[in-house]
């Protein structure tokens, strides 16, 4: 299946739910009414829901309105910034963080996934220390990726895992070192002070580590996940997001609603279970797939 066929499959939920109107349009209010209704329960929220629709009502074609809106979603994400392959910037370390259950250790192995199949020599770091399972699951991807491992045991401190697994890829020429976190309940402020503390470390074993700080969000949570992208940014200052299990039941809207409202760059989006379901993310892929008919 396609790259675009996978994503367009896991958005299904959410092109049928603002589609589903166009079949006969009639383009009068109450056809306005409905498709700001309908955008509204893809998790986009009202706001932006009234905006884009604002936006779409000069047309008076189905094909039109449809393209005005896919400029609107395509205007809304900010560009992925460019991190500078400098000396300084090898290895490039990838904290990944987010609450419990988003998809935070499979996401991590995901990334390794890519960047051995790539070329790329990569040290993965288990430091979801209070998860002997994640641990596991880690170790186990490590071994079929032929990738070194720093995995502790569960209880260990996890700012010693990650800035053990720094010193290790800065010694070792490792192109990427990336870190697994524990699920962290963005209102728990000690939680939040431990992941602090982890940045600080990766910071002190390496120049500007960590270069990227991955927040990784399920795309079925709704304002949950806006909320939780909110508390991250100011906590740790996230670089950019993965949006997980858009599998076909979720709703896609959230993905709109964090970049118009937060402006924090999405990088993937996860529509299954492997390594070739974690997309890169393209605003205008996602727009055709989000309103495709």
């Amino acid at each position: 299946m396609s790259v675009f066929n996978r994503l367009k499959e896991g958005l299904q939920k959410t092109s049928r739910q603002i589609t589903s109107i166009f079949s006969s349009p009639s383009f009068d209010e109450n056809f306005w009414e409905e498709l700001f209704e309908q955008m509204v329960l893809t998790d986009m929220g009202a706001a932006l829901a009234q905006d884009m629709v604002a936006a779409a009502r000069k047309a008076r074609d189905a094909d039109k309105v449809l393209e005005i809106l896919k400029d609107q979603i395509v205007s809304l994400f900010p560009p992925i910034p460019s991190i500078s392959e400098s000396e300084n910037n090898i290895p490039k370390v990838v904290l990944v963080v987010g609450v419990n259950g988003t998809g935070k250790t499979t996401t991590a192995a995901k990334l390794a996934d890519k960047a051995v199949k790539s070329g790329k020599k990569v040290c993965l770091a288990a430091a979801d220390t209070f998860r002997a399972a994640a641990i596991e699951q880690l170790k186990s991807w490590a071994d079929r990726l032929g990738c070194h491992i720093i995995a502790p045991k569960a209880g260990s401190d996890p700012a010693a895992c990650s800035y053990d697994a720094v010193i290790y890829g800065v010694k070792n020429g490792c192109d990427a070192v990336i870190i697994d976190t524990a699920g962290r309940l963005h209102t728990k402020e000690n939680l939040m002070q431990e992941l602090r503390k982890i940045v600080r470390v990766c910071g002190s074993a390496h120049s500007g580590a960590p270069h990227e700080s991955l927040l990784v969000l399920d795309g079925g949570s709704g304002q949950n996940a806006l909320n939780q992208a909110r508390v991250f940014r100011e906590m740790i200052g996230v670089t950019d997001i993965a949006v997980t299990k858009l599998d076909g039941t979720a709703k896609g809207g959230v993905v709109l609603r964090i970049a118009s409202e937060l402006k924090i760059p999405v990088k993937y989006i996860g529509v299954g279970e492997t390594s070739e379901d974690l997309l890169d993310f393209e605003p205008e892929s996602f727009a055709d797939a989000i309103l495709s008919r």
